[in-house]
């Protein structure tokens, strides 16, 4: 699969601290730069104005992780077959990237994720351990494939796929409900693991609140389990149904 075919979209939310490497690995592997700063209020989009080379989408307010992902499909969809999503918090190496594409067996249109090593140590805090479970948990019961790591945010995405899959969350269960939503149509969802970065020092940008995104992630796969269970009994009762 020819390199040629990719973008990589990084989306931004006030990630002054390493936005500039991670944007600057992510151009060493000539492809497309998709850059979605979504309502960043620190010194952040100055930062992506300077870099040349990429292409910068502005959100005026921050509409959330998702919406992010879905300018940046929508504007990659005009030159590319499949994008490389990756966050700006320097937490992955974009040439890493080459791990998700060599994972997608010849031939077919998938979700690759990138399952991260190295999360199960002591200096992982409890609350990404248990949201791992509690995600990888959820993604299964409402129907999604069996991942260890469906909260990952290093993905490769087939672009046309991705956008009508009519994926609802527009925050950080968008990367939940696209995964569920690829099985239940057909789509496969594979794993591929990748090296997680750590920078001594330098405090990790983080925008997950605890009780908002729990309340949200509970909503969003409530939400997906109805349909799946109203979905399994419409096509048993159309199955029973008597033949005239």
């Amino acid at each position: 699969m020819p390199i040629s075919d990719f973008a990589v979209i990084i989306p931004v939310f006030n990630h002054e601290q390493r936005v500039a490497a991670v944007i600057s690995q992510a151009l060493a592997l000539e492809v497309p730069v998709f850059v979605v700063d979504d309502g960043s209020n620190d010194r952040t989009p100055e930062i992506i104005d300077a870099i040349p080379g990429i292409t910068v989408l502005r959100h005026e307010i921050n509409l959330g992780k998702g919406a992010a992902l879905l300018t940046g499909f929508t504007a990659a969809a005009k030159i590319s077959k499949w994008a490389v999503s990756i966050d700006a918090d320097g937490q992955h190496n974009p040439a890493d990237s080459l791990n998700l594409i060599k994972a997608v067996p010849a031939g077919q249109r998938c979700i690759i994720v990138g399952k991260r090593e190295g999360m199960t140590g002591r200096h992982i805090p409890w609350t990404s351990k248990f949201g791992r479970r509690f995600s990888n948990f959820w993604v299964w019961a409402a129907g999604g494939p069996k991942l260890d790591d469906s909260q990952s945010g290093f993905r490769l995405y087939p672009i046309p796929e991705a956008l009508n899959l009519g994926v609802k969350s527009r925050r950080f269960q968008f990367e939940v409900e696209i995964i569920v939503k690829a099985r239940q149509h057909q789509i496969p969802v594979f794993e591929a693991a990748v090296p997680v970065i750590y920078h001594q020092g330098l405090e990790r940008v983080s925008h997950f609140r605890p009780l908002m995104d729990f309340w949200r992630n509970s909503e969003t796969f409530s939400r997906l389990i109805f349909k799946r269970i109203f979905s399994h009994r419409h096509a048993s009762c159309v199955s029973r149904r008597p033949k005239i």
